[in-house]
């Protein structure tokens, strides 16, 4: 599902309430509703778009009341920054993730469920590894946040007065190449900007040695 639409679902106070208790137990319609203190019929508007969106499945038991629960794992990231805002979501990775290709992140992601995953002495210690691990990744996302928009704030100064355009494009192009994208068209995409205004950009950026250019691909340029 888009983000955006994602992030539009969850802006509703009671399809949030509805998450949290459903995290704690599958409840049927009737239990949610005595929970939100909502009628029974919005509460089943709220569980068809959280079901249609996947984030809610239900099952019917043998009394046939039908119960609704998670369906699975997802997380939603919103950035807010000086120099933009976005969203992103993604579902966990497989257990089998091979860390060795992420360039900057070292992990001892060795389990100690090994020898007997269904002891719960290692289960627990897993738990605690695992959280405080979490705890760990989310300070780093904050200070690697912090630093972009630092390093996005010294490349405004340094090229504010070049030219026509503002300092702040200059940092968001290459932000952009940085992020893959290599074309005058595909910049022009993802800054918003005709691509005249990129194309000036670029040219300025390639006199101060900073990205470099094969036929109609730009790229930072190696040191």
């Amino acid at each position: 599902m888009d983000s955006a639409a994602l992030l539009d679902l969850l802006g509703n106070e009671n399809r949030r309430r509805i998450l949290r208790l459903l995290a704690r137990k599958p409840c049927y319609v009737t239990e949610i509703s005595e929970y939100l203190g909502v009628s029974p019929k919005a509460v089943i508007d709220h569980l068809r778009k959280l079901e249609d969106a996947g984030l809610v499945e239900s099952r019917v038991d043998s009394q046939r009341r039908k119960y609704f629960s998670i369906a699975r794992n997802l997380r939603l990231e919103v950035n807010v920054t000086p120099y933009g805002f976005g969203t992103k979501s993604a579902y966990p990775a497989s257990r089998g993730l091979d860390f060795g290709r992420c360039r900057y992140l070292s992990l001892d992601v060795s389990s100690s469920l090994e020898d007997d995953p269904s002891d719960a002495h290692a289960l627990a210690g897993e738990l605690d590894r695992l959280e405080g691990l979490e705890n760990e990744l989310s300070m780093a996302q904050r200070w690697v946040q912090g630093r972009i928009t630092d390093v996005m704030d010294r490349l405004s100064e340094s090229f504010d007065g070049h030219g026509s355009l503002d300092g702040r494009f200059y940092a968001e192009v290459l932000a952009a190449m940085a992020n893959g994208a290599e074309t005058v068209p595909k910049l022009s995409h993802r800054v918003d900007a005709s691509p005249e205004m990129v194309e000036e950009a670029l040219e300025t950026l390639a006199r101060h040695g900073v990205v470099e250019s094969d036929g109609d691909r730009w790229s930072l340029r190696e040191e």
